[in-house]
């Protein structure tokens, strides 16, 4: 018998893995992170990029006020609206995998004539994410902050193809032809990474691999070597060096996700930020034992910070470039104490205060500083009018996978979240289905939880909350980390 190549061993994986391989750790980890997209992507269905997607997206239809969208489509606008405020979880080797892939499986879960159990979603969800995690290890350079591509714009469109196959239930060789019709969709540069385009990324990500097993069941070819091949999936990576899906045939199967677990985002904006951020509300703290913090009195503040082009911006306009901005949220956490969804809006962002602290901002990249988010760490510096000094470093802030996320502040989190958009029973009925998914045996009552929007949403939306970041009490477990407080 021949063995297998590359692609053909993914297509064999993604066709045979079975919700009996699940174990345990991964089932809680994925519910996880489920909750945390779903809530994101609720919020997010506020932003003006949202709402310009959805514009573009649907068709009106005579005496029907409901919106309703084809899957592809459904999987662009929410994929959008969950990386629309950079709020969705985020990996190791860097990317954002949950986002790519949870809602082109929702969207064409709904629209398969056949009823799906939890499972069943658990287990297309986790195929996609396995995929995105494989593909990430056939580089070193995927392992460090990118500098050529936003990778879930490469990995998460085949994240995305591998779980819309599982749950359409193709063949191991159709498997392999979805991977090779999304990597033609794959590729997303990083000058758009600080723009209104970046949601787009997500979003065509999930709709194009959706998209790519669609077509594949209709008959759609693509090169089934395609992870094979240095001009296949091979260009994305200067240092490519592929291998094989383990056989497991009907024994365990060890998931990436076991091994790596995810970091959950306390504030709207680039992972990067919330090291400085911790740090910067550390070195407040510091101060504010000591004196008054007063602003004015600051002549200096030296970030030390891993090097990265694209989340070096002194002086950001827009709400996407303060997302990707050292210089902006150790300030904006400086000056207000506190980071919070406000943050991020025009009005504070052009405030004179805030820019008079920006212009005493001076970045430094130390080699030792290395751009992964395993290894990077910041540290800021503040020196006043009289001479003193205040530094705080943060190696590790309190969502990284090293200092995971409470299951209570996921809720809260959540919660927060989701309640802009959601009733009370809307929201609550959401983290019980997804709390007992495995036990699930009909998916319709999520879908059915997720439409109790509030009945005045559409017409007079309430403003997005407050969701503040602050130091937490140094008695507790994690002295330099940061809490989401109820508003």
């Amino acid at each position: 018998m021949l063995s297998k190549g590359i692609t053909e061993s993914f297509g064999a994986a993604i066709h045979a893995l079975k919700s009996t391989h699940l174990t345990d750790g991964v089932i809680n980890r994925s519910k996880r992170m489920m909750l945390d997209t779903l809530g994101v992507g609720l919020i997010g269905t506020k932003t003006s990029v949202f709402n310009k997607a959805l514009l573009y997206s649907q068709v009106s239809i005579w005496g029907k006020s409901e919106v309703t969208l084809p899957p592809h489509y459904a999987a662009f606008v929410n994929g959008i609206a969950v990386h629309s405020m950079d709020f969705d979880d985020t990996w190791h080797p860097a990317t954002h995998p949950s986002g790519a892939v949870l809602p082109a499986v929702l969207a064409l879960a709904e629209a398969l004539p056949r009823k799906l159990s939890g499972l069943d979603l658990l287990l297309a969800f986790n195929v996609g994410i396995e995929v995105q995690g494989r593909l990430l290890r056939f580089s070193r350079e995927a392992h460090n902050i990118p500098e050529r591509f936003h990778p879930p714009s490469v990995v998460g469109v085949m994240g995305s193809a591998a779980a819309s196959a599982k749950l359409l239930g193709l063949s191991p060789l159709q498997c392999s032809h979805a991977l090779a019709v999304a990597a033609s969709s794959a590729g997303a540069p990083l000058a758009n990474t600080a723009t209104q385009t970046k949601p787009f990324h997500i979003g065509n990500a999930t709709r194009r691999g959706l998209e790519a097993a669609q077509l594949v069941q209709m008959g759609v070819k693509g090169n089934p070597e395609i992870l094979d091949m240095d001009s296949g999936f091979g260009i994305y990576y200067r240092d490519y060096a592929p291998t094989k899906m383990p056989d497991f045939a009907e024994g365990s199967f060890n998931w990436t996700l076991e091994k790596q677990d995810v970091a959950f985002k306390r504030i709207p904006a680039h992972l990067g930020m919330h090291w400085v951020a911790d740090a910067a509300l550390a070195v407040r703290a510091k101060m504010e034992a000591v004196r008054d913090f007063e602003p004015s009195d600051i002549i200096s503040i030296r970030l030390i910070v891993p090097p990265s082009k694209y989340i070096n911006c002194p002086l950001p306009t827009s709400q996407h470039q303060a997302r990707h901005s050292f210089q902006f949220n150790a300030c904006s956490a400086l000056l207000d104490n506190k980071l919070t969804v406000e943050s991020f809006k025009k009005t504070q962002i052009n405030r004179e205060a805030l820019k008079e602290l920006l212009s005493k901002v001076k970045v430094e990249t130390p080699a030792n500083n290395k751009p992964s988010f395993e290894k990077m760490y910041s540290e800021v510096e503040l020196t006043t009018n009289d001479g003193q000094r205040f530094a705080a470093k943060c190696s590790t802030f309190y969502g990284h996978w090293r200092k995971p996320l409470s299951h209570e502040d996921l809720l809260q989190k959540f919660r927060s979240n989701a309640s802009v958009v959601l009733t009370s029973e809307g929201v609550e009925g959401v983290i019980d289905v997804i709390g007992n998914i495995e036990n699930i045996q009909d998916c319709e009552s999520l879908f059915s939880y997720l439409k109790m929007a509030k009945i005045m949403a559409n017409i007079n939306p309430s403003p997005l909350p407050d969701i503040i970041v602050e130091p937490r009490n140094p008695t507790q477990v994690y002295p330099n980390s940061l809490e989401i407080v109820k508003y």
